[in-house]
């Protein structure tokens, strides 16, 4: 392309690139981007000349080139397929009227802060700086599937739509970012795809807003985070999905609202995750999974629970806030894997590990009562007994308070009717104290029982006793043996 060719404002980008100096034609900083459609020729650079820039324009000695334009439109095809280019490319603020085709490149910078563009196709492409796209409006998919950006990404307060398609508004799966993923303040009418990607640093996604109702809002699932991945004060209509994804650092969900009616809001199945925060937000509208995730510190306000939530073999060090058992209990009860014994004892080893006995009792009391709704009749049957009389070894008191009420009554009965003795010339003295011990301890023998019969409703009266010691026996021993277990 030979420069008499060029239009004035064309020419002013030509003659400024070799030195790397800025061109700017906006009439104001805060004018509105999205009318640039109708700027005129004055402000007018054809897609054709910026690719003849960057591939052919000679350098000049002792200068640094580079590409910096802002408030043009842009129009025509800007295919850079496949192009290796070394100097750094700032197209902020510009209109773009056909979508930029960058596919398999490599750049050492891009910039596209504050543009509008009609889609955008980077795939496989590779950065050796930084890719900005900074309060960018892209009105079709955006294309950055298997990327490698040496440093960070830039897509802070940028708008992401695709009216008429299917395909995602964003996709960045298997992407590769040397530095931090920046995105707070994100809107996106559509899928986010970023499954399988790899991010050194932090995924920042702070008051970002995902809209995709009845599907998925945003894919991450494999993905890996060296840092944090931050989605505090987030909005999301429809599924997050992060199965299989490994987040050395935080997982901060706090002040976030999650919404997918009668579907899975938030499936966070198979990860590893340092620290999970969960807290601070309405209660999330729909399923929640964590089923097989590990994670160090569960930070899981028991507010923010669904109605169903799917803990099948998840394992966690530290649950946070723990406070009263009968504020956790709730979150096995809503398990939609029914009931699960690893969960209970999962509880159940958060509460010793802070020293709170009493509440881990509880949980093992509830985990005992929850198991009896699964066994046959006569199970049932044996469990209501071993709850009332000793609750299941969980309460050891209770079978104190029932002897000591048991003996109060048979040492009045037998106090007030000495039963008569078997044989009168051989029996002891009668002690109705010692007599009700030996009907209700079947081990301890005083040598009461065998010599005297009593008659009447009082032999009623002792079979009951009898019974009863057993039963109270027999759970004891029970409790006994689950508290040694434990141990």
């Amino acid at each position: 392309m030979e420069i008499n060719e060029l239009t004035p404002a064309e020419r002013r980008v030509w003659e400024a690139y070799p030195r790397s100096e800025s061109v700017d034609f906006r009439e104001s900083p805060d004018e509105d981007v999205a009318t640039g459609d109708g700027w005129g020729p004055e402000r007018t650079v054809r897609a054709a000349v910026l690719k003849a820039i960057l591939l052919g324009t000679p350098r000049e000695d002792g200068e640094i080139a580079g590409l910096k334009v802002a408030g043009a439109r842009i129009s025509g095809d800007l295919n850079l397929m496949y192009a290796v280019i070394d100097s750094p490319i700032r197209l902020s603020h510009c209109f773009f009227h056909e979508a930029p085709n960058f596919y398999g490149s490599r750049l050492r910078q891009l910039n596209l802060s504050g543009s509008v563009l009609p889609a955008l196709n980077f795939g496989s492409a590779r950065i050796d700086g930084v890719l900005r796209m900074t309060d960018c409006l892209m009105r079709g998919p955006v294309r950055l599937g298997g990327t490698q950006i040496a440093g960070a990404l830039f897509m802070d307060r940028a708008t992401f739509t695709a009216p008429g398609t299917s395909e995602p508004v964003l996709q960045l799966n298997q992407a590769v970012i040397g530095d931090d993923l920046w995105a707070p303040g994100l809107r996106a009418q559509g899928e986010v795809r970023l499954n399988g990607a790899g991010i050194t640093g932090s995924v920042n996604l702070v008051e970002a807003e995902f809209h995709h109702p009845g599907g998925t809002a945003l894919d991450a699932s494999t993905l890996n985070a060296g840092l944090d991945v931050l989605l505090r004060k987030v909005s999301v209509q429809g599924r997050v999905e992060l199965r299989g994804a490994r987040v050395a650092g935080r997982l901060d969900l706090s002040y976030t609202r999650l919404s997918n009616t009668g579907n899975t809001a938030l499936r966070a199945s198979s990860c590893t995750i340092g620290e999970l925060w969960l807290r601070m937000g309405p209660a999330v509208d729909g399923m929640l999974n964590l089923r097989r995730s590990q994670i160090d510190v569960l930070f899981l306000e028991p507010e923010m629970l669904p109605r169903v939530v799917l803990l099948n073999s998840l394992t966690y060090t530290s649950l946070l806030p723990l406070g009263p058992a009968e504020r956790r209990l709730p979150m096995l009860e809503r398990d939609g894997d029914g009931y699960l014994p690893y969960s209970y004892e999962q509880l159940t080893a958060a509460y010793r590990r802070i020293g709170d006995d009493d509440a881990a009792r509880k949980v093992q009391l509830a985990k005992q009562r929850r198991h009896r709704a699964t066994l046959t009749w006569y199970a049932r049957a044996w469990g209501h007994l071993q709850d009332a009389t000793v609750g299941y070894g969980f309460r050891p008191l209770r079978a104190a308070v029932w002897l000591l009420s048991l003996l109060a009554v048979g040492s009045i009965a037998y106090g007030l009717h000495h039963p008569p003795p078997v044989k009168a010339d051989e029996a002891p003295d009668f002690s109705p104290v010692f007599y009700t011990l030996d009907l209700l301890l079947p081990i301890i023998d005083f040598g009461q029982e065998h010599a005297f019969s009593p008659d009447g409703w009082y032999q009623g009266l002792s079979y009951v006793l009898i019974i009863t010691g057993w039963v109270l026996a027999s759970t004891i021993v029970a409790g006994v043996t689950r508290a040694v277990s434990r141990q």
